[in-house]
């Protein structure tokens, strides 16, 4: 009798397959008939590691596999010795050698036409991933195009670790990963967000179908108002930018708003602005007047804190003209945004000639001037900037017939799903948080098949969720209530446990059984349906099915 553990691993290996993604692989990766295992079955290997959520490095690999049915989610001779470092570092290099953004493209593309993914709308975004370990990029023969690893801005908010900047576009049916490139440490979103309108311009004169861009206020950039003219974009407007101060000004002085739901509402103006004529959306939002009373709240808190302590050591200080005095006043309370210093004053003290207590007809040798002031609340000043701060502008350069003021709210809103996609990749239980490779060139590789494994996740999800809408059919969560959105990572939880069992009866017939398969681990397999269900269907009529 031989048992193996199968849990989840079968959902993986089975979506992998329906997107036929090995056989693309080895087709465009060179293969070596005396390896045991191709390219592409290398990678499916490191996709199920990563999705494996075990946090296992690639070095381990052999030991993720080793408890694994691999003939049952492979074929037939793969063992799980031949997934050892060294096949999968020479695969990562071949990955990189044909071009990490290309390869993955290529997959994506794929497996976006085999599911019907809808496209027409992609978000853009980027992350840092913080790298522990040093890495000599500067050494003699190393490629001058591979990732520089250094030290920049971490939005990981590890300032401390050198880190890679990545670049990621999604699209927004799903959060399916359409493209990804990874870029130096120190590079900054407005040359990432230039470099992609260059290339997206491309891929836009060929679509059979509008595309829209979504993407934050780091799009929005002079640097790169020569491509997103050629470009139909969604973005958010910079608030360093002062027309933008000026229409929400104008639009809270107005109060002519059109109502969307009792959180949003908003006007619209027709500008052009970089010399592309678009259309600017000032949203006012409830919430966000919510969350801004709070941290302006906090802000004049701390403000007020800091005015009490220079006010202090002012009126410490001693001036020879009373003007001097005043000017000081002045300057401090010109500096305050939420504070306004009242009652300003200046007391005169005279000083005499000689030390300790002068005598009654001392002469006075100079008078020297005290300041002295009262903090107020600036309550309009807080006012103004809390009803700032609930508006934030949408333009978008797309026909209004095309796009409706609700629907371009809706779809930068849906700008999440990067995000999302972001925090599966640095997950603590995904392997990126090991990255135990000296090579920037293998690290550019490895953040590639890291966003394949989020592309794998990413479909799996999608395909549940659409034939569960479909059925109208829900699954327990962890609290055990309905749920018609469960995430695909509590149902790999819910997978843990299931055993393939072989067993090789009289005249060397071997049955295969699954252990631990109950009803609602069927239901969600048939709601995923694909090679998933030959994976968890051996035997129709046998224990456990």
């Amino acid at each position: 009798m031989k048992i193996k553990r199968l849990d989840h691993h079968g959902i993986v290996a089975g979506v992998i397959d329906d997107l036929n993604m090995v056989p693309l692989l080895d087709k465009h990766l060179p293969q070596d008939d005396l390896q045991e295992i191709s390219p592409g079955e290398a990678i499916k290997g490191m996709i199920m590691n990563g999705l494996g959520f075990c946090n296992r490095p690639l070095t381990l690999s052999p030991q993720f596999f080793a408890n694994l049915p691999m003939e049952h989610l492979f074929r037939e001779g793969v063992e799980a010795s031949h997934f050892n470092r060294h096949k999968l570092g020479r695969t990562l290099d071949q990955c990189y050698d044909f071009g990490c953004e290309s390869l993955f493209s290529l997959v994506s593309h794929q497996a976006c036409e085999i599911e019907a993914v809808d496209c027409q709308f992609k978000s853009l975004d980027t992350t840092s991933h913080s790298l522990t370990g040093e890495y000599a990029h500067d050494e003699e023969g190393c490629d001058e195009h591979v990732i520089r690893i250094t030290h920049g801005h971490s939005k990981a908010h590890r300032p401390d670790l050198k880190q890679v900047v990545q670049e990621m576009i999604v699209s927004q049916d799903g959060g399916i990963p359409l493209a990804v490139k990874n870029w130096d440490g120190n590079s900054a979103d407005t040359k990432v967000f230039k470099e992609r309108a260059k290339a997206l311009v491309k891929m836009v004169k060929t679509a059979p179908k509008p595309n829209y861009l979504v993407a934050d206020c780091k799009l929005y950039h002079k640097d790169n108002a020569e491509f997103l003219s050629q470009l139909t974009f969604i973005t958010l407007i910079p608030s360093t930018i002062k027309l933008e101060k000026t229409l929400i000004t104008e639009a809270l002085a107005a109060q002519e708003w059109t109502t969307i739901d009792d959180n949003y509402q908003y006007t619209v103006n027709e500008v052009e602005h970089m010399d592309i004529k678009q259309r600017w959306i000032v949203v006012n939002s409830k919430a966000a007047g919510e969350r801004a009373t709070k941290t302006i709240s906090r802000q004049a808190d701390r403000a007020k804190e800091k005015l009490d302590k220079e006010l202090f050591h002012l009126q410490a200080q001693r001036f020879t003209c009373k003007e001097d005095a005043l000017k000081s006043l002045a300057a401090l309370n010109k500096r305050q945004k939420y504070h306004q210093l009242t009652e300003l004053n200046c007391i005169a003290h005279k000083v005499y000639e000689g030390k300790g207590r002068p005598k009654k007809d001392a002469p006075v040798k100079q008078i020297v001037w005290q300041t002295s002031a009262v903090v107020e609340l600036n309550d309009k000043a807080i006012q103004h900037a809390i009803e700032q701060k609930s508006c934030f502008i949408l333009a978008t350069n797309a026909d209004e017939k095309a796009l409706s003021p609700e629907r371009i709210l809706h779809h930068y809103k849906a700008q999440s799903v990067v995000e999302r996609g972001f925090r599966f990749l640095k997950d603590p239980l995904f392997f990126v948080s090991s990255l135990f490779i000296k090579k920037p060139s293998r690290i550019d590789a490895l953040l590639m098949i890291m966003t394949l494994s989020l592309l794998v996740y990413s479909i799996a999800q999608r395909r549940m969720r659409a034939s569960m809408k479909k059925a109208n059919e829900t699954i327990p969560n962890q609290i055990n209530i309905p749920s018609a959105t469960p995430t695909l990572r509590w149902v790999f939880q819910c997978f843990e446990g299931i055993n393939l069992v072989q067993t090789t009866e009289i005249y060397g017939k071997t049955s295969i059984y699954l252990d631990g398969f109950n009803k609602l681990r069927e239901k969600i397999i048939h709601l995923i349906g694909g090679h998933s269900l030959h994976l968890y269907n051996i035997q129709k009529n046998g224990v456990g099915v």
